[in-house]
């Protein structure tokens, strides 16, 4: 499989501070709830002017994206990493006990605030639109991903000019397997679970998937 770009080291602590800025502003939701919290608030938790942060934010509620991401990412870069003579079901359900995996104090509290903000964007649409967007990327990355796996399948009109599009099938794929994991987060942040136990994200999210076995993988 192809090597990902290398991320200049300007890129590396642009993404850094705005990682930062979203644990920060986790933190201060959680604490203080998401209405009490200001921009001006997170930009002082954070160390950064408030200039800074709009720079990096255009709104209070898009701060915590980059924690979204994360786990997109780190879900997206397990499914990459398993073994290359797995099926691509397998592969996903592989990649979600890697990713999901509470093996970290840092995962753990990743995992906490991602709880706490579903809760809270039940009567927030800004923080709703946040966590669908972050959703909408983890299904392109995905499917990237599973392109790779696939061998970079190609389809009709593409160009040296213009990348090949994914199929149909790896689309669907995409979309599914993300379908599936969300609902699994979503389900085990709205109730009390402990995030090890059976009935945490990973185990939650193997059982959607594991649903979803007569379903035409590619």
């Amino acid at each position: 499989m192809p090597d990902m770009p290398a991320v200049s080291l300007t890129e590396r602590r642009k993404n850094e501070t705005r990682l930062d800025i979203a644990r920060t502003a986790a933190a201060l939701f959680v604490a203080d709830g998401l209405r009490a919290t200001r921009a001006e608030d997170i930009a002082r938790s954070a160390g950064v002017a408030p200039r800074t942060f709009y720079r990096y934010f255009p709104t209070k509620e898009e701060s915590v994206a980059p924690l979204f991401a994360a786990g997109a990412q780190q879900w997206a870069e397990a499914v990459r990493r398993a073994p290359a003579d797995l099926s691509v079901p397998d592969a996903l359900r592989h990649a979600v006990r890697d990713a999901l995996a509470v093996d970290t104090e840092r995962a753990a509290e990743s995992l906490a605030w991602v709880r706490a903000l579903l809760r809270m964007s039940a009567e927030s649409p800004a923080l709703r639109a946040v966590w669908a967007d972050a959703c909408h990327a983890s299904e392109q990355t995905l499917l990237a991903v599973l392109a790779e796996r696939a061998g970079g399948g190609t389809s009709a009109g593409s160009s040296p000019e213009r990348p090949p599009e994914p199929p149909l099938e790896l689309r669907l794929a995409a979309g599914v397997a993300s379908v599936a994991v969300r609902v699994a987060v979503e389900t085990w942040a709205a109730g009390d679970v402990s995030p090890e136990a059976p009935a945490g994200p990973a185990g939650l999210a193997e059982r959607c998937l594991a649903a979803l076995e007569t379903f035409p993988w590619p």
